[in-house]
């Protein structure tokens, strides 16, 4: 089935993975050229992971994982295969955050720096849990062929709306805490004269929050959506149709239904026919 609109969702793809390739690129350039480099030691080189990480994992691979369905090159893939690379990559983004957050916090104990007091933290903390939640969700509800579908089919609407918010989240907390960064790194008044280290931070920032806006505008555009299946060949444990189908077996038992009262009645129709001409048959004799 060809995509309306190919050339712009080619074009708005491309231009997606270059900033959020960009993104990552800068992230590195960062941490490597004005922090110092990276670690595991319990000092700053082991909270550099914390950034590389998050913008790798929590935006990056997160972003592709959100528009995996709208690529056509995979509209001929079974929905199953397409679930299960869904759910690998958000998978690989729960690790990497969850590592991110090890970092951070193992450098702020052997600092004895206190946890969880900022804004930044706080929401970073909330997007982690409902990121875990949504994950699990997923997995039990929509990948494995055990939920019924009505119950698919209410929670479809919550399960993209929570994804888009908290990747929404995501982004408004990494910037958040790019600028905390910069604060702790570059005291007033030295953050506030442009210095390089600032200038390229901040332009990191604006490529992450353009990513985030390619991202939304590829996954709520509804003429790039993936066609819906017809028929489906996941069972459902609960009933005896595959997922999907049960709409048009009832339309087609109905279509049988109508076909064999006709049939009854075209047979009605001769039978009340040859009762006539053999009437008119005796009456001649």
């Amino acid at each position: 089935m060809a995509m309306e609109g190919y050339r712009g969702f080619l074009g708005l793809l491309v231009s997606a993975l270059l900033v959020g390739f960009l993104s990552v690129i800068f992230t590195l350039i960062w941490v490597l050229h004005y922090r110092e480099g990276l670690g595991w030691d319990g000092s700053t080189l082991q909270f550099n992971w914390h950034p590389v990480l998050v913008v790798t994992g929590f935006v990056f691979i997160q972003g592709i994982a959100i528009i995996v369905y709208r690529l056509p090159w995979t509209w001929k893939c079974s929905k199953l295969l397409m679930k299960s690379i869904h759910a690998g990559l958000n998978a690989i983004a729960a690790i990497l955050a969850i590592i991110s957050l090890v970092a951070v916090f193992d450098f702020h104990n052997a600092l004895h720096i206190p946890n969880m007091y900022s804004l930044h933290s706080w929401v970073g903390m909330i997007a982690v849990i409902l990121y875990m939640l949504q994950l699990l969700l997923g997995f039990f509800v929509f990948l494995l062929p055990m939920a019924p579908p009505s119950l698919r089919a209410f929670l479809m609407p919550i399960h993209v709306y929570s994804g888009l918010f908290i990747f929404g989240t995501v982004i408004a907390t990494v910037l958040m805490g790019v600028t905390e960064k910069l604060f702790f790194a570059l005291p007033s008044p030295i953050y506030s004269t442009f210095p390089p280290e600032g200038v390229f931070t901040n332009t990191l920032g604006l490529l992450i929050l353009l990513f985030g806006a390619l991202i939304f505008w590829i996954v709520t555009r509804p003429q790039w959506k993936r066609p819906k299946e017809p028929n489906s060949t996941l069972l459902q444990p609960n009933r005896g149709t595959p997922e999907g189908v049960e709409g048009s077996m009832a339309t087609n038992f109905g279509n049988m239904d109508k076909s064999d009262s006709e049939l009854s009645n075209e047979a009605a129709a001769r039978k009340r026919n040859i009762t006539l001409d053999e009437a008119g048959q005796r009456s001649t004799v």
